[in-house]
């Protein structure tokens, strides 16, 4: 049946595609991480205040991270602007920082856990939720999957011809009668006989 190979080099595409996401998305996840810490350590020898240095690593890797995703991980995907996609990107790191701190928060307080191992399985933890909260946020938000082109045949792509087709104009009875013709009518209908030729 000719369903099954489409159907099988449908999935095959399908997993493709999402291995190459996946992969793209770890690598560029591992050389941000890398460079904010990088960043950081660098900024902060150098002579710059703590927060400093970390929100200034945490917007350099973040932007990175953006356009590693972008150009990279889900090049294939959508593109509805760099503003709002950098927004929202944004917006779900913010959200997933929140929780990671939440977590290690709520661990360390209402938990009452104060040994760095527990802590630090807490961190850990934070950063894998984040980072799955993140991938499907990304998909889904972020980089949005292109939109399939409507099937052929469909009302959608049809002309408008094809679809509802003009109605013929009825012909006007009159452009048929020559214009002499019209004229002899003209007269028989006012009672006057044309003249004919002597016999």
């Amino acid at each position: 049946m000719p369903l099954l190979p489409a159907l099988r080099r449908r999935v095959g595409s399908t997993w493709h595609l999402l291995l190459k996401e996946l992969s793209a998305f770890g690598a560029v996840g591992a050389a941000c991480f890398v460079l904010d810490v990088g960043l950081f350590q660098l900024l902060y020898t150098s002579g710059s205040g703590a927060v400093t240095a970390k929100l200034v690593a945490t917007v350099v890797s973040t932007t990175a991270a953006y356009l590693g995703h972008r150009f990279w991980s889900f090049a294939h995907r959508e593109r509805s602007g760099y503003r709002r996609e950098y927004v929202v990107f944004v917006l779900v790191n913010g959200l997933t920082l929140l929780i990671g701190l939440a977590l290690v928060a709520f661990v360390r307080h209402p938990l009452g856990q104060e040994h760095a191992l527990v802590l630090q399985a807490a961190n850990v933890a934070s950063i894998g939720l984040g980072t799955v909260i993140r991938w499907f946020a990304y998909r889904r938000w972020v980089f949005r999957a292109v939109a399939e082109p409507p099937a052929a045949g469909s009302p959608s792509t049809a002309s408008p011809s094809a679809v509802s087709p003009a109605s013929p104009r009825p012909a006007d009875p009159r452009a048929a009668v020559p214009a002499v013709g019209a004229a002899a009518v003209g007269r028989r209908v006012g009672g006057a006989e044309p003249a004919r030729s002597g016999a």
